[in-house]
């Protein structure tokens, strides 16, 4: 699946299930509390913290996917092209960090 499709599937199930988008303050709310549900589940699998009863780490995915979904989301309702910013972020990164990495000695 590509991102235009990934955003075509989202808006599609907006309208069909969703019945509409909510507002893009409450999207930008809801994505805050998406990536606290997914940095709460990597500080416990990937840091030092231990999991609680009931959690489970293989909701790791669903976690991810539950933040591209409300990313789709705001790209929709704001009108962005996430295909066309995606590559050009990658064009202005590669740019402005051809050697920023590799000459990072804390890298090394």
């Amino acid at each position: 699946m590509t991102i235009e499709q990934a955003q075509q599937q989202v808006d599609q199930w907006i309208k069909t299930v969703g019945v509409r988008y909510f507002s893009e303050l409450t999207n930008t709310a809801i994505l805050t509390e998406e990536v606290g549900e997914l940095a709460r589940l990597m500080a416990r699998q990937y840091g030092d913290q231990s999991f609680k009863q009931g959690e489970s780490p293989d909701s790791l995915p669903d976690e991810i996917a539950d933040v591209l979904w409300v990313l789709l989301c705001i790209a929709n309702q704001t009108g962005v092209d996430l295909t066309a910013a995606f590559e050009k972020n990658l064009q202005k990164k590669t740019q402005r960090d051809a050697d920023r990495h590799r000459d990072n000695p804390k890298l090394a």
